[in-house]
């Protein structure tokens, strides 16, 4: 197994529902994907040289943790200057790119309802930013 320099890390609030938990991982890393192309691997083809898109060329960890978790890890990712993602509770009621911005930008900081979070950085960075959460299960 390879070792890596960096971390990304996916933290969700630990009150979603399955389906919630699932939509929110998605959008979140597609945030790291796009800030950070030289993360993506080579494209896949299976044995009938189909081609498949790429994915991240190192694994995607998920955590859980309470609000109050997810409200330090915001904290903690924004003191260390790191770039994130963000998923909050009025994006589950948007339909479209458009309105999830204008809900997020209606909210201050420090206000926001967070579903849930994604990073990518240094592993200490990481580490320290989902301090008191735990491996989603």
């Amino acid at each position: 197994m390879s070792s890596f320099d960096t971390k990304i890390a996916v933290l969700l609030r630990d009150d979603l529902a399955s389906w919630q938990r699932l939509n929110v991982t998605a959008f979140l890393v597609s945030g790291i994907a796009h800030v950070t192309p030289e993360l993506m691997g080579e494209p896949y083809h299976d044995a009938d040289d189909t081609e498949y898109l790429p994915m991240f060329g190192q694994p995607v960890l998920v955590f859980s943790g309470t609000a109050d978790v997810l409200t330090a890890a915001h904290t903690r990712a924004l003191s260390r200057g790191l770039r994130f993602s963000i998923f909050t509770d009025e994006l589950f009621h948007t339909g479209n790119d458009d309105d999830n911005r204008a809900a997020v930008r209606a909210v201050p900081g420090e206000k926001l309802t967070l579903a849930g979070l994604a990073v990518h950085g240094p592993k200490n960075a990481v580490d320290k930013i989902l301090k008191g959460a735990s491996l989603h299960n």
